[in-house]
């Protein structure tokens, strides 16, 4: 176990804390809770958006998908850069107005609410459920990835591994909430950054430069070179459709409703997406030298690639921060996941259902057990390893970017829109997902987000046709937005 390398880890996590703590004692309500009051700034917004979205599989499972295919697999970057983009250009700015002008809404549950004043709750329960569900695959993704970088980096076991990561981000997420997660995304998002950049570019200067290291690549299997080696229109497609997913994350969302003002957005969008395209080409191209470096003993584990270039080309203390870069994107996305579930269960269930009544202090209390809650049921999901990141986050990427994606997209852009589309959307994209990713051959292969987020859009579009149209209050609400 190394010594340099356990030193920067504690370092690291003794820092992430201190943010917690600092925001504990500026957190005094459940709106500050829950979007720290709707003051995010540009950069903070921007990078937390960001780091947010990129859990350990941008570290890990996407690198790893490079190892193990090839140049094939980079369709899931070029797909989620556009779709980054667009989520920033469409539904920020848009979402940021109305969630505030619509009775103040905290959550995306809340925001379905109040769009569509739908006073029988049935938006609002349905929502939240479907973000209960998903949201606990996505955040046992992150627990499984973070007891794969303990157990290849410390020499814990899985089991160990699991359980000093979930214990330090529960515990900041349980302090600080919102504005914890946010401030300690733009420490993460920094990180991450400066890793994906550095370990591509030292490893192809140790292979002998660019060229030599396409030539060595190439003499293990000339397709790892050809992005269609072995693809069809459909799996492009199918890869491609991970961009379609970033309209659904509520975790993502919650960036664009916490944001100072709709007027920060143009810049916002700027260093978002730009740093999204850098952190995730340099991934792929982690995966990509990594397939030239072991040239004769490949690794056991794709996965394992990042964790693997950094340990043998830097300083064990350098060595050390770069692989803490593992733990920010896998911390950075778990802290938002469990604060999206405890937002959920606390105004979604038990200040709308339960105690309509509770005061903000009882409120953020239960807020912060519920993230003790939902982080034991992940755990308990993540804790055979033999689960895989990519496929974890995959899973639950895709029911949210189908549930919730059509409906967010429509509810800003089309006033025709109605309660009962709504609600058929978000059932729609949520059981194709479910179904999809059951079956075998053919289409079925398809990646299960792209039939999801399709029938979504179509069930939303016609159930709303065939409804009756929103009341005047709704159209001039939209038309004020």
């Amino acid at each position: 176990m190394n010594t340099a390398t356990i030193t920067t880890f504690i370092v690291y996590l003794v820092g992430m804390l201190a943010l917690g703590f600092i925001a504990y004692r500026v957190t005094t309500n459940l709106s500050d809770y829950i979007l720290g009051g709707r003051r995010l700034g540009v950069g903070v917004a921007a990078l937390s958006a960001g780091a947010s979205d990129m859990s350990g599989w941008l570290m890990l499972g996407l690198p790893g998908a490079m190892y193990a295919f090839g140049m094939n697999q980079v369709w899931i970057a070029v797909g989620i850069c556009i779709g980054a983009y667009l989520n920033w250009q469409v539904v920020a700015a848009r979402l940021r107005r109305y969630t505030e002008l619509a009775g103040d809404a905290l959550t995306l549950p809340d925001y379905f609410e109040n769009r569509f004043r739908d006073r029988l709750r049935l938006l609002r329960f349905v929502s939240a459920v479907v973000i209960l569900v998903f949201f606990t695959f996505y955040v046992s993704a992150g627990m499984v990835g973070g007891a794969i970088l303990f157990r290849n980096s410390l020499g814990f076991d899985y089991t160990t591994s699991l359980l000093v990561g979930t214990s330090v981000i529960v515990a900041y997420t349980f302090l600080g909430g919102f504005l914890a997660v946010s401030w300690t995304d733009v420490v993460q998002g920094t990180l991450m950054f400066l890793a994906l950049i550095l370990v591509p570019v030292i490893a192809i200067g140790e292979i002998g430069g660019w060229d030599a290291t396409v030539n060595a690549v190439g003499r293990i299997d000339i397709a790892y070179l050809d992005v269609f080696d072995d693809m069809t229109v459909l799996s492009v497609a199918s890869l491609m459709a991970w961009g379609l997913g970033y309209f659904g994350q509520p975790h993502i969302l919650a960036r664009f409703m916490a944001i100072r003002s709709d007027d920060h957005v143009p810049m916002a969008r700027l260093i978002g997406t730009t740093w999204t395209m850098l952190t995730l080409f340099g991934a792929v191209f982690v995966g990509f030298v990594g397939i030239g470096y072991y040239t004769a003993t490949p690794l056991a584990e794709p996965e394992t690639v990042f964790i693997s270039l950094t340990q043998v080309l830097f300083n064990p203390w350098i060595a050390g921060f770069l692989l803490a870069a593992i733990l920010a994107a896998i911390m950075s996305t778990i802290d938002s996941q469990l604060l999206v579930c405890s937002s959920v269960l606390t105004e979604d269930f038990y200040r709308a259902v339960l105690r309509r009544k509770a005061g903000d202090k009882e409120l953020v209390w239960v807020g912060r057990f519920t993230v003790l809650a939902v982080a034991i049921v992940a755990a308990l999901l993540a804790s055979s390893p033999e689960s895989t990141v990519l496929d974890l986050v995959a899973y639950a990427w895709g029911g949210l970017g189908s549930a919730f994606g059509p409906i967010v997209i429509l509810s800003l852009l089309w006033p025709r829109t109605t309660r009962n589309g709504a609600l058929a959307g978000i059932v729609v994209g949520a059981v194709t997902v479910i179904v999809w990713a059951q079956l075998e051959g053919g289409i079925f292969d398809a990646y299960e987000l792209l039939p999801g987020f399709v029938f979504s859009a179509i069930a939303v579009i016609v159930v709303s046709l065939l409804d009756r149209k929103p009341p005047a209050e709704i159209r001039e609400e939209f038309a004020r937005v």
